[in-house]
């Protein structure tokens, strides 16, 4: 028989409970979490794949012991009282969350089973059912749709190391903003891992020396969802370190996914999205600007990248080949209902976006409004752009095998790369 996933929630905090049964007041407790979360309420299509890629998504959090972070958050979750104990809840599970992925990808948590520490999807599966239980979760006094939105969003950015980054104020630490992404089009592949979500939590808190200083890496990982990006996510990560301030940073960088191995540095961004996100939600429109953080007029069509690419070509990594890529695809004037024109040189003076270097799905977005907000705000001195890097290679063809030696050495591979041109940017930053 197969159970939806709503009711093996309610399953397991009735089984969670049974264990915690000491006295009178321990059985009241179980009793309220037998009846903590609704199954009729309905998850995203992002979160039925929990249930949808079984048995992998259950492998990946038991090999990685990431299952145990999920059953707490539960717990704690239905003894919550009020929304603000609940926020209480969030903000430590969804920051414990973080930092132990990193710790985890890092070394530090060799505790934390036997599965490669550059395995970003851990945190995404765990982030998944702590999201999915919150959906479904029916405390026992009301809570409107905006509080419940609001705790999601606290989820979502305490677990994605948006909450935490901090710099120190010394002006003698050069300070650099990056951030990867989850996987994504896991609808066609549920074994699915990003080795840009995998750099992040290899770079995130990462001391770097210069020829002029110490540097200090902060980074992030963002959801592959058209809504996140447009309530401002990018923006709200990147902007409050683009202000003037003494935590002000000296470079930002986005990453995400790319072609077969091959590093591009995109050269341009341009203002138009296509595609459907890990919601299934389609877009084929103008990028939208966000009404709560400065924006640039007039809108720019393109962006360019600031970031010091010569450097970073020079420096030589390996083992994919590192490159400069102006490609776009434009609609040129005057009459732009003709067919979007593709040129290899950059965009044509007065022509209108339809893609960026890095195409139009949400790898150039994120360059794009994290380097609208940067002019926004006159952080024009600030250098910024966006790194494709190379697509994972060597999923297993049998389909119950998520993980292979050949998988692991070539996502390593990538990712030592990553890591290792996102220092040569640190170096470069005068």
């Amino acid at each position: 028989m197969k159970i939806s996933y709503g009711r093996r929630i309610g399953m397991t905090c009735v089984l969670l409970a049974s264990v915690l049964l000491f006295d009178n007041g321990d059985e009241v407790e179980a009793k309220n979490q037998a009846n903590c979360f609704d199954r009729n309420v309905s998850l995203t299509a992002e979160e039925q794949r929990i249930e949808d890629g079984r048995p992998i998504p259950q492998q990946i959090l038991n090999d990685s012991k990431f299952n145990s972070y999920v059953e707490h958050f539960k717990h704690d979750l239905c003894s919550a009282n009020s929304p603000e104990k609940a926020e209480k809840v969030i903000q430590k599970h969804g920051t414990a969350l973080w930092k132990t992925a990193v710790d985890r990808a890092q070394g530090k948590r060799p505790d934390l089973g036997e599965l490669d520490s550059y395995d970003d999807r851990p945190l995404y599966w765990a982030r998944l059912h702590m999201t999915s239980a919150l959906r479904q979760w029916d405390p026992a006094f009301t809570i409107s749709k905006e509080q419940r939105d609001k705790l999601m969003k606290s989820l979502e950015y305490t677990s994605r190391g948006i909450s935490t980054i901090d710099y120190p104020k010394s002006k003698k630490v050069k300070r650099i903003l990056v951030s990867g992404f989850d996987p994504y089009r896991l609808e066609q592949e549920f074994r699915r891992t990003n080795p840009s979500g995998a750099s992040g939590l290899q770079l995130d808190g990462r001391w770097v020396w210069t020829d002029d200083g110490l540097a200090l890496i902060q980074a992030v990982n963002f959801p592959v969802r058209w809504d996140d990006f447009e309530d401002g996510i990018v923006e709200d990560t990147f902007g409050p370190f683009l202000k003037k301030s003494s935590k002000q940073v000296d470079l930002i960088m986005t990453i995400s996914q790319g072609g077969p191995r091959k590093m591009a540095i995109e050269g341009y961004a341009g203002r138009y999205h296509t595609g459907a996100d890990n919601k299934l939600e389609e877009r084929a429109e103008v990028t939208p600007p966000v009404s709560h953080w400065p924006m640039p007029k007039p809108l720019p069509e393109f962006i360019e990248t600031t970031l010091p690419y010569e450097e970073m070509i020079a420096a030589e990594t390996g083992p994919w080949p590192v490159f400069r890529n102006d490609k776009v695809c434009v609609w040129l004037p005057p009459n732009f209902e003709n067919p979007a024109v593709c040129k290899e040189d950059g965009p044509t003076p007065g022509s209108k976006a339809k893609e960026g270097g890095g195409g139009s799905y949400l790898s150039n977005e994120s360059m794009y409004r994290s380097n609208r907000v940067r002019l926004g705000l006159g952080a024009t001195d600030i250098p910024g752009g966006h790194l494709h890097i190379a697509a994972q290679e060597f999923y297993a063809e049998d389909k119950s095998v998520y993980i292979t030696k050949e998988f692991q050495e070539f996502r390593r591979n990538t990712v030592d790369q990553t890591v290792d041109l996102v220092e040569a940017a640190a170096r470069a930053v005068k």
